[in-house]
Formats: C-alpha cells, structure tokens, sequence
C-alpha cells in the first residue's frame, strides 16, 4: 500500500511527525508513505490553489525507509495536485491530511486548508481522510492519535467509499490521554458560527488555550509593521446553533469521544432541488421567438 501524506501547519509540525510515524508503522516493508507538505503554514485555506503562473519551490528533504520527506511552497490542495503529476505514487491509495493542530469540527471544516487537501483527493477518486487533534498547542501529545488512528483506517480501507462519489472523512481527535478517550462515534458536523473573530495581537485570549504568542511565532515583534499598523489576529468565540444535536462532531470531542464525518465535494441539496423544482415558475421552457 502506498500513501500520500500532507498537513496545512507545514513540514516541520509536530503534527505531521506523528502521522508519519504511525503510517510507516502501518504500511509495513512492503508499503511507502510520501509526504509533501506546504513549506509555510496554510491553515484557513481550505481548497484554494496557488495559481496564476507564479513560481512554486519544490525540495526533496531526505528519503528514510519506507518514508520520503519533501516540501511545496503551496497550499494543501496544491500539494495533492503536484503529487498526481510529479509524486513517485501518482495514485496513491489513500491521502491522508494531518495531523493537524487545532479541531477543525463544525463550521471549522468549511475553512479547513487540513480538510481541503483531502477533498482534492477525492475530487481524484483516492480514499481520503483530514485527522485534527483538538489542541493548537505546537508540542501538542498525539499519542491518542497514534493509538487509535490506524483502527479507523484499517476500518475505512476495508470499507471505502464508492471511488468518484465526492465523500470524504474528517476525523476529529479529543486532546487527551489514551486511557481517558471514550470511543469513537460516526458524527455529523455541527452548525454555528465564529463571533468576535477579530482581537488584538497579544491579547490574554492566548492564555486561556495555554499557549503564548511567541510559541505560534504570532507576537507583534516578529511581524514587520508600520507604526500607522494596528495588529489583529483571528481568534474568536463559537457560538452553536439550536439544531447542532449531540452527534455534532464538536459535541462528540468534546465529551471526550473520537468522531468520523463523512463530507461531500458535491454539496448540492436534494431536497432544496425538489423544493424549488415544485415551485414551477424556476423550472420552465421559454417561447422561441
């Protein structure tokens, strides 16, 4: 089996590290995981693609066993499309996009650059799979992943999805120990919204995650500014909506379970179609004149 590994919080995370480790455990001698991952942090990028003609730097960094390391200085997606025309699998059979710093449940998955590479994936009919860990901290414990990451997709390669359907998964991680994780559920993804988005950079909403400015390599000295330059960053609060049910995949980690969602790229609405179909004056001929 070969794999095709990717991330949106570039080479180096610790992230990306861990899901290397436990794919080329996974594949066994017989398999190879090639990974090529952003050379700078993409999260937030969703399916965008670097495009207009520009320059895109590419390096091999090493081959070690059954793994192979390299950059593009591009986003998730990107990253996914240079692997089916340059990758050493073109087809690989699986994508795996992660392990990602930050939960990307609810409407985060809409913004998601970790669950955009995996819908790129799809879009190319290979099995793919976005793993985030609800934790932005950059030296984040993965070892719940590590555990129980290969049972989920030991289950969904014995059990894929109709190759070209548009489905794939977005598996969410609780930031926990092993022996505290609950289980895994098959969830749905939640329904809310980000308010208060925008804060000042240095604000103490930092603190209350546990983690610093200058460990995200966020603080206001280390990016270059004028003194006319005011600094935000994007922060926020979530704010659920009524209908977001207990099986929302933000609900499901955060009482302490694993959860699988099946996303769709083809996001068309059956029963809006046939909603508005009924109404007769949207579905009509014109006369020829």
């Amino acid at each position: 089996m070969n794999i095709f590994l990717t991330n949106d919080d570039a080479y180096m995370a610790k992230g990306l590290m861990s899901m290397m480790d436990i794919l080329s455990t996974f594949v066994g001698d017989e398999g190879f995981v090639e990974v090529i991952a952003p050379k700078k942090t993409q999260s937030g990028m969703a399916m965008a693609l670097t495009l207009g003609m520009q320059p895109i730097a590419y390096r091999h960094l090493w081959t070690r066993g059954n793994v192979s390391l390299a950059y593009l200085d591009a986003t998730p997606a990107s990253c996914v499309k240079f692997v089916t025309n340059f990758g050493q699998c073109p087809t690989p059979d699986v994508i795996i996009s992660g392990i990602n710093h930050g939960i990307n449940a609810s409407t985060s998955a809409l913004y998601s650059g970790t669950l955009g590479a995996a819908a790129e994936g799809t879009l190319n009919g290979i099995l793919s799979i976005g793993v985030s860990l609800d934790s932005v901290d950059p030296l984040a414990d993965f070892s719940c992943v590590e555990r129980f990451f290969p049972r989920i997709l030991s289950a969904l390669l014995a059990s894929p999805p109709t190759p070209h359907s548009g489905i794939y998964y977005n598996v969410n991680f609780p930031a926990l120990p092993p022996h505290r994780v609950k289980g895994i559920r098959i969830g749905v993804m939640g329904q809310g919204r980000w308010i208060k988005e925008y804060v000042p950079m240095d604000s103490p909403a930092f603190g209350k995650r546990g983690i610093s400015p200058s460990a995200l390599k966020q603080a206001v000295d280390s990016y270059p500014h004028t003194k006319e330059e005011s600094l935000y960053m994007m922060l926020g609060e979530y704010m659920d909506y009524p209908q977001s049910g207990p099986l929302a995949d933000n609900h499901l980690v955060e009482r302490g379970y694993i959860s699988v969602v099946a996303h769709n790229i083809y996001s068309t609405s059956p029963e809006e179609t046939r909603r508005l179909d009924a109404i007769g004056s949207l579905n009509c001929d014109f006369p020829v004149k």
